[in-house]
């Protein structure tokens, strides 16, 4: 039952659910174990191909990050998993429903929220989430359950009767999530469901998505590698609309620390240093760059296997030059695209 007078701009809840299960039974020759399977999509927008001849599987119970840059073809893949968007070619299946010929039955078995959720301002949590479950075709008593049963587990209960236009960002991604969970879906897709939210805020939703990782299989795409690394079971990376890799978290990050290399702060001559650097065990190549205040700024990047640090504390002690700096370096994304998409070892 909704909360109150619905919106006179709202549209009344559909007769029949759009998201009711029916009693179709599976076309692909997915195995019970598999949630999702895609082989070969592939999606062209005015002859630019977002996704292209693109091939995984997500087992059930899995959480999988999906990583990939601004462009990779990641919003593009779980908008068609979720039959918001229509593929060119290809097929995907989710529970062995096919996206396309059984969309009534992916849409019951999938919760999507979106980078940017959609959301009335103008409607307080409770109305909304009400109104929304009623569109999804969770009616009368259930109807009441299912919002109680999202209030509690996105913790909404404090905010229920205020306007959603007066919500923190953080608070409003709950109500996104609250929204994707209505019809207990067996499979839950969130595009950068920390996006904008701060440290404490993020802390929240990432331990939220573990909680619903319990009773769901999620894809999760991020840009944030340590939510990946701290959530997800599995990682699969997408970039120019291919899989370029796929691995648990523990073997990326080993695969992104070699990306990264070591970063140090000498004085000494560009020339003489560089060849020295590059002359270390393990080291595969030394980039040096002379900063403003006359200082030069090296990376070495290594074997995964090489840690020169100590090599290089001892190198400038014996050659008398001045040492400022010497960690690991701070990585970000791009570059551990960049290293996995050049590299045909990590293909």
């Amino acid at each position: 039952m909704l909360a109150g007078k619905r919106h006179a701009s709202l549209p009344a809840p559909p007769n029949r659910a759009i998201y009711a299960r029916s009693v179709l039974t599976p076309q692909s020759g997915t195995g019970p174990s598999v949630m999702i399977k895609v082989e070969g999509l592939t999606k062209k927008y005015a002859g630019i191909t977002a996704v292209n001849d693109l091939n995984f599987t997500v087992e059930k119970g899995e959480i999988v990050g999906f990583l990939g840059p601004n462009g990779a073809g990641k919003s593009t893949t779980m908008r068609i998993l979720s039959c918001y968007l229509s593929a060119t070619s290809g097929r995907a299946s989710v529970a062995g429903f096919d996206v396309a010929s059984q969309s009534r039955e992916v849409r019951s078995r999938v919760g999507y929220m979106p980078e940017n959720v959609a959301l009335y301002p103008e409607m307080r949590v409770q109305e909304y989430l009400e109104y929304r479950a009623a569109l999804k075709g969770v009616r009368g008593r259930r109807n009441r359950q299912r919002v109680n049963a999202v209030k509690e587990l996105c913790n909404l209960r404090d905010v229920e009767q205020k306007l959603i236009g007066a919500l923190s960002k953080g608070y409003r991604q709950r109500v996104g999530l609250a929204d994707a969970l209505l019809h207990d879906p067996d499979l839950l897709i969130l595009d950068e469901p920390t996006i904008g939210l701060d440290p404490n805020q993020i802390r929240q939703v990432r331990q939220l998505i573990k909680d619903l990782g319990k009773r769901h299989t999620i894809l999760l795409s991020t840009h944030i590698l340590s939510e990946v690394e701290m959530t997800c079971s599995r990682v699969l990376i997408i970039d120019r609309g291919r899989i370029a890799a796929s691995d648990t978290p523990e073997a990326l990050a080993g695969r992104v620390r070699t990306a990264g290399g070591i970063r140090a702060e000498i004085r000494a001559e560009a020339g003489d240093l560089e060849k020295a650097l590059a002359a270390l065990p393990g080291v595969r190549k030394a980039e040096v760059e002379e900063m403003p205040d006359g200082w030069h700024g090296c990376v070495l990047r290594t074997d995964a296997e090489h840690d020169p640090r100590e090599s290089v504390a001892r190198l400038a002690a014996t050659r008398g030059w001045a040492l400022r700096e010497l960690g690991r370096e701070q990585v970000n994304l791009e570059r551990v695209f960049a290293e996995i998409t050049q590299s045909e070892e990590l293909r």
